[in-house]
């Protein structure tokens, strides 16, 4: 029996050996001095102490970085990181810095957020002095209990392989981003500007146990559930496919679309060019010059993702649980509608109740809740759209990754807002168990693009 016992643990001994050589890492700090490290940007202070990189904010200066001597485009990086206060922070990866037109330096590239407010956004992905944010943590609320303030220490895992980023928090998923942009830079530890918040000045913020795997050393974690943003035009990423996403624009044809009242596709005016779909704009009549388009099968519960770009002064709208059945006297096919339009040129945002018919409203019903002008997207920039309808019948209208209402289909609410609108002629309205997605032709002009869904 000992001899079995012995042979056991010699196997599983030999079996740990070999996975430990799996993962091979190379430290970034040696715990005592900054060597391989250089400071960018404003004038906050980095020292080291108790084997830690410690960082200490300072009034009037503008965001300061700690830069890695060496530049990395594919790694796997871990640390542990505290904040002695509730500012701002941040680690910056596959990052470079320019100059700016009074010459200071200027760092810009991607970051993973430490955020310890209330809005819960560590280790969503931000691109610094560039893109802003790719990546924020609204959808994911099992990420967002992930982070531990009041001088906690938390371990950050970012991975970068290709256009694939991921990050973890104690082990937690906490953001899953397919980026287009795959650059070579540096790893940096920032410390935020406070600008003349005294109660956040001489605040620390500490990093320790900071190493990294690049090459062929790289060990990824398997495909997690964190939900994902894919900014890869019209494609899937084997996450999303192991999700249930699908297509419903391949990026080439029309395939899968099919005209409204129609058994075909239509003769002119929707154009497929670049990976984009378009309706052309006409005369500005709604559905009386192209048609509609909806797509060939039905939906019931379902996650609905598209990017969008208006032209200036456009109006249209993506609408979901489409029934022909309804006489729409030569219109648009009737279903609820996620409304597109540019708020500050189309008259239609003027019309309706309270602002029921602006932009991501739930067209003539409810009114959108508007976004901050730092989140807003100009017309003419691609935007995305998240429609969520759960199998309980509550419905979520998301835009840039910010919900922006929520209702229950079926509901007495629901009811009394139908009643009063311009669908209350039109039994049993937005009350069906499935239905179409349509895109609708207003006569303006609006393109598409990485429509997807995935039933739930």
């Amino acid at each position: 029996m000992k001899q079995v016992t012995l042979l056991l643990g010699l196997i599983l001994g030999i079996s740990l050996s070999v996975s430990a050589q799996k993962e091979k890492w190379t430290s970034l700090f040696d715990g005592k001095t900054l060597s391989g490290w250089n400071k960018k940007g404003g004038n906050a202070t980095y020292a080291v102490a108790n084997g830690e990189i410690v960082g200490t904010t300072l009034e009037n200066t503008p965001n300061t970085f700690l830069c890695s001597d060496k530049l990395y485009d594919n790694f796997v990086l871990e640390l542990e990181l505290s904040l002695g206060g509730e500012m701002n922070s941040g680690i910056q990866f596959r990052s470079n810095v320019r100059k700016s037109n009074d010459g200071k330096e200027v760092v810009y590239g991607p970051q993973c957020e430490v955020d310890p407010s209330a809005r819960a956004w560590s280790g969503g992905i931000y691109d610094e002095q560039r893109r802003q944010w790719l990546y924020n943590l609204n959808f994911n609320p099992e990420g967002q209990k992930a982070f531990k303030g009041n001088g906690a220490w938390n371990k950050y895992r970012i991975e970068a392989i290709d256009g694939q980023i991921r990050t973890w928090i104690n082990d937690i998923p906490t953001a899953n981003l397919m980026d287009t942009l795959v650059e070579k830079g540096f790893i940096a530890l920032q410390v935020h500007s406070i600008g003349t918040d005294q109660k956040l000045a001489g605040k620390t913020i500490r990093w320790r146990n900071i190493r990294i795997q690049t090459g062929a050393d790289i060990v990824a974690k398997p495909i997690n559930n964190c939900p994902i943003v894919n900014l890869k035009p019209n494609s899937l990423t084997e996450a999303e496919k192991k999700q249930g996403w699908l297509l419903l624009f391949n990026g080439q044809n029309m395939d899968g679309w099919r005209s409204a009242f129609k058994t075909t596709a239509p003769e002119a005016g929707w154009l497929v060019s670049n990976g984009v779909m378009s309706i052309q704009g006409s005369d500005g009549s709604e559905s009386r010059s192209f048609g509609d388009i909806v797509s060939k099968e039905e939906f019931s519960a379902f996650e609905l993702t598209f990017d969008f770009k208006l032209t200036p002064g456009a109006n249209s709208g993506v609408k979901y649980f489409v029934s022909e059945k309804f006489d729409s006297k030569g219109g648009s096919a009737i279903g609820l509608e996620y409304q597109l339009l540019d708020d500050e040129k189309h008259p239609d945002a003027k019309m309706g109740a309270a602002g029921n018919r602006t932009l991501a409203s739930l067209y003539d019903l409810i009114p959108s809740y508007k976004l901050d002008n730092r989140f807003k997207r100009k017309i003419g920039e691609w935007c995305q759209a998240r429609i969520v309808v759960l199998p309980n019948n509550i419905v979520q209208h998301w835009l840039n990754g910010f919900k922006v209402l929520e209702y229950e289909r079926k509901s007495n609410i629901f009811a009394a807002l139908v009643a009063r609108s311009k669908y209350n002629t039109f039994e049993n309205f937005g009350l069906n168990d499935k239905g179409r997605i349509l895109l609708q032709d207003h006569g303006n002009t609006v393109h598409y693009r990485s429509i997807k869904i995935r039933t739930l």
